[in-house]
């Protein structure tokens, strides 16, 4: 860390109090990335960069006034903070009470070692190309992508907290691309973590290159999808992907708050099975969405959001929980220094409970087993979505057959938790970059086996 990122922050929360913000912070923020790719066989577009720089929030009558600069200079902070500050009437003497936070992300990382040559890193992506291409003729597209990045975070704010975050970060993905000559089906698995290249020892490149291309090709060999309503058993191997949209962006506070969210208004109230227990935990060891504190310096912890069917509480950041009365959850996150802290996601999960999924499935007459979620649509304001489903089979008297394609869910969130009559004794995560309001961040999904009753299906036929 930079110690001069202190200097600079202490100096900036004082200038912040002294032109009359009723709160602000200064996000410094150092990060480090590197990105290379295969495809045709060739590895191309490999680059690595480093940005530095801070952003100042200033809010006054829980307003947002947000600048950053990449010049870390007094002169600079002092600018900002005057522009941003221009409407205030009056300055002060101010004195700061500074509590500097024990740093949290040692508990959580998965190594931190990054002293990895390049052709290294090429190996990985070679290798990943290699055996996705090994399944044959078939086989017509691979796109092998790695990325690392370390971000180092300093916040200071006009509370007096000082907070030094480190954020080590690898993800790697392959994507397969099969055709028979007259149907195209994909095969997408993505892997990550919050830590070092230790992630390759739990997920060689090879094994997800396998998975990616296994899929494609069974998917070119299935059958198509029927259409109607049907019991939906989703395997814990499908992500949470259903959870983290359908459910998890209503309960994020700025959306409750401004009437965005079916949730809003709801708290105490019962809006799911007595099965469910949703929770967001951003200081899970190794998971991709974790952090030792959120990005405006509050420690990230356990977040229970619906116990046993009840909403108990939204996710909010500082400013969403001055307006409601309420203390951060520790879930303001930005994607860099050049944006503003929201409201968001970290890492997302329906809790287990005790049936085995090869019991849920046994018990199933009928119905479609989905493997690997897909892309999606959802409104927030009422809950209404419509997913994809990347590997999907036919459940028959209670036994996993046919693979089936061109599967989509159609339901309503809200509905589809207060439905679900199983739930399983297994966890599955899935990563991703979460998007909204033109920012992204990256985030865990999870969720058990679990069963819907009844839900509609599009399918192909």
């Amino acid at each position: 860390m930079v110690t001069d990122f202190k200097e600079l922050g202490v100096y900036g929360a004082k200038k912040l109090l002294e032109k009359g913000a009723d709160y602000g912070d200064l996000f410094f923020e150092k990060r480090y990335t590197f990105s290379a790719s295969c495809e045709d066989n060739k590895v191309e577009r490999v680059s690595s960069g480093l940005e530095v720089g801070v952003g100042i929030r200033y809010i006054k009558k829980q307003k947002t006034y947000f600048g950053f600069t990449n010049k870390l200079t007094i002169q600079s902070i002092e600018e900002t903070i005057d522009n941003l500050a221009s409407a205030a009437a009056s300055e002060k003497e101010v004195t700061l009470d500074l509590r500097e936070k024990e740093p949290r992300y040692e508990g959580i990382v998965e190594g931190t070692n990054f002293e990895i040559s390049v052709d290294e890193k090429v190996e990985y992506l070679l290798k990943a190309n290699e055996t996705a291409r090994s399944y044959g003729d078939r086989i017509k597209q691979v796109t092998v992508v790695l990325r690392d990045q370390i971000q180092e975070v300093t916040i200071v704010n006009t509370l007096g907290n000082i907070v030094e975050d480190v954020r080590p970060r690898v993800v790697f993905y392959v994507l397969v691309v099969a055709s028979d000559g007259i149907l195209l089906q994909t095969g997408y698995e993505p892997v990550g973590h919050l830590g070092d290249y230790s992630l390759f020892q739990k997920h060689p490149p090879e094994k997800v290159a396998k998975i990616a291309a296994e899929r494609a090709l069974k998917m070119l060999e299935a059958k198509p999808a029927p259409a109607g309503k049907f019991t939906v058993v989703i395997s814990s191997k499908a992500g949470g992907t259903m959870i983290h949209e359908a459910v998890g962006h209503g309960l994020e506070a700025d959306l409750a708050n401004q009437g965005l969210s079916v949730y809003a208004g709801k708290i105490g109230e019962k809006v799911a099975s007595e099965l469910i227990t949703v929770i967001d935990n951003g200081y899970m060891k190794g998971m991709y969405g974790s952090s030792g504190y959120d990005d405006e310096g509050t420690a990230t912890r356990e977040n229970v959001l619906i116990e046993n069917g009840i909403l108990k509480n939204f996710m909010y950041d500082t400013l969403e929980a001055m307006k409601a009365g309420e203390f951060s959850t520790g879930n303001g996150r930005r994607q860099s220094y050049m944006h503003v802290p929201i409201p968001r996601m970290t890492n997302t999960y329906i809790k287990p409970q005790d049936a085995s999924p090869e019991d849920i499935i046994a018990d199933t007459k009928s119905g479609i087993l989905v493997v690997k979620m897909g892309g999606g649509q959802v409104n927030t304001v009422n809950g209404d979505f419509v997913f994809e489903v990347s590997e999907g089979y036919l459940i028959e008297n209670g036994k996993v057959t046919e693979p089936i394609r061109g599967v989509s869910l159609i339901g309503n969130g809200p509905e589809v938790l207060k439905n679900i009559d199983a739930v399983g004794n297994d966890l599955g995560f899935s990563i991703g970059t979460c998007g909204k309001d033109g920012q992204g961040v990256p985030v865990t999904d999870g969720m058990p086996t679990i069963r819907i009753p009844e839900i509609t299906v599009g399918g192909v036929k």
